[in-house]
């Protein structure tokens, strides 16, 4: 019954395009094949709203399919240079100016949660100030005089939530069974990673850990920053911050501050996020418009943290030999990391890949940002990755939609926005500190301490659980050779 159930939300949401002609507009109607544009044709016979522009019309039903079609739409208003300006602001009232639910209900929700009556808590609470998919921000007030945002669940979302990941992955099934060209970007593991990232953000106390976290990894840079957690405001639909500082991006109003940087306030952006990722592995992994406060000069804060990305130590160690083989023009390297990290299979050409990297790379250096056109780079790279069977990796997809995501905020900062000048010195940083010849002797020496204590567990007596007698020697002669191996470099380097 749950796939009838789905199978029915899935047909009724591709009406909705239908009646809105948001499924096959009729504005792309050069760009369609014969059969497509018949198709589309017929389609439009069904259209009752042909209103509006083509961002107008896909908003429109975005905003009646519920919150994962929201976020999808979030994500394309980050994209004018892709899709074009007039179309991400249409699309741009989907971040944070969604009709809100009744301020009672928000009371009751507050009371519920936190246990106590709100005139307890708060002094002053007011009428939201901002309405996404998922939550609304009340401004309040605390006793002691802070000015806070409450952030509250939307009454019933979790029900609604659980109904559109049921359609998410219906769809995400249908596409890995009837579209084999598909099938490498992994529909399956894809949906299945952001409908867990949406589950992890209906509950607030994890976002308010979120939050705190990266409020210390924040600190330690200062190209980003977050405004404090009010614990004693936090239940699992409740959510009590102080108030950021400046103005939402999201407001036209947020750029045109007196004395603000917009370049300096674009780099800001691009090095917060790759430092996040970088050196500490926990980024923000929804950085579009409507949770970022920017104050002049360049002051840049984020707020929401319901989704966090973290990266592991291979994958940091990647990304930034990735970006820094691009920072360098070295394709051979980039190719090859590509190879190591098994995103390409191991069939292919390292130097045929690292050509097809060089015919998308060199077209883009020493040109202004806002003279290259993203949509054809990115389409270049879709036909790369299928010519050379690269699947697109669910652990990486948080920090591949956010990379994106980051540098459309950037680039709507400033137009003129080099994301790989931006981001050179964070990688350059990470390079110095991870690669560096006394980094590569403390790793050595990390991997003899662990082979070490592996052997004393091996050799100790296991009741009840054989151990092959040649295992344990096996492990001596990895330990000592890994020693032996740290002390020649260190020896090596000492005596240069």
């Amino acid at each position: 019954m749950a796939s009838l159930g789905a199978l029915t939300r899935l047909i009724g949401a591709g009406w909705t395009l239908v009646r809105n002609d948001a499924f096959l507009p009729r504005e792309m109607d050069g760009f369609y094949s014969p059969a497509v544009r018949g198709l589309a044709n017929t389609l439009r016979l069904f259209a009752s709203r042909k209103d509006g522009r083509p961002g107008e019309r896909l908003a429109r039903s975005l905003q009646g399919l519920g919150p994962v079609a929201i976020k999808l739409g979030q994500f394309l208003s980050t994209r004018a240079d892709i899709f074009g300006r007039t179309f991400a602001e249409d699309m741009g009232h989907l971040k944070d100016r969604l009709p809100p639910f009744p301020l009672k209900d928000a009371r009751a929700a507050i009371a519920q949660e936190l246990g106590r009556p709100v005139e307890d808590v708060f002094p002053t609470l007011g009428e939201a100030v901002a309405a996404a998919s998922l939550a609304q921000a009340h401004e309040a007030s605390l006793f002691d005089g802070r000015r806070v945002a409450v952030k509250v669940l939307r009454p019933g979302i979790e029900r609604q939530v659980a109904a559109d990941s049921a359609v998410l992955a219906l769809a995400a099934r249908l596409m890995e069974r009837w579209a084999p060209p598909l099938r490498r970007l992994e529909p399956v593991r894809f949906a299945a990673t952001v409908i867990r990232a949406t589950e992890l953000e209906l509950d607030l106390r994890l976002e308010a850990a979120g939050a705190d976290e990266l409020a210390e990894v924040m600190a330690k840079d200062g190209y980003m920053a977050t405004p404090k957690v009010v614990w004693p405001g936090v239940g699992k639909r409740v959510l009590t911050m102080e108030w950021a500082q400046g103005l939402p991006l999201s407001e036209d109003a947020a750029l045109e501050q007196p004395g603000l940087d917009r370049k300096a306030l674009a780099d800001n952006l691009t090095r917060a996020f790759l430092a996040q990722a970088l050196d500490h592995g926990v980024f923000h992994a929804d950085l579009h418009e409507g949770n970022l406060f920017v104050a002049a000069p360049a002051k840049l804060f984020a707020v929401d943290f319901g989704i966090i990305g973290r990266l592991g130590p291979a994958e940091r160690r990647y990304l930034a030999e990735i970006l820094w083989g691009f920072l360098n023009r070295d394709y051979q390297r980039v190719a090859q990391v590509h190879f190591d990290a098994g995103y390409v299979p191991a069939r292919h050409s390292v130097e045929a890949f690292a050509q097809a990297l060089r015919a998308v790379g060199e077209p883009v250096f020493g040109r202004q940002a806002d003279a290259v056109a993203m949509s054809r780079v990115l389409t270049q790279l879709f036909e790369i990755t299928a010519l050379y069977d690269m699947h697109l990796r669910p652990e990486l997809v948080l920090l591949q939609k956010t990379m994106v995501t980051v540098e459309g905020v950037a680039r709507r900062i400033d137009p003129a926005h080099d994301i790989w000048a931006a981001a050179a010195p964070v990688v350059r940083r990470w390079i110095a500190r991870e690669l560096s010849p006394i980094s590569r002797v403390k790793q050595l020496a990390g991997d003899a301490e662990t082979a070490l204590r592996n052997l004393a567990r091996m050799t100790q007596p296991q009741p009840a659980v054989a151990v092959e007698p040649e295992r344990p020697g096996r492990l001596l002669w990895f330990a000592l050779g890994a020693l032996a191996s740290g002390a020649a470099f260190l020896a090596g380097m000492l005596l240069r």
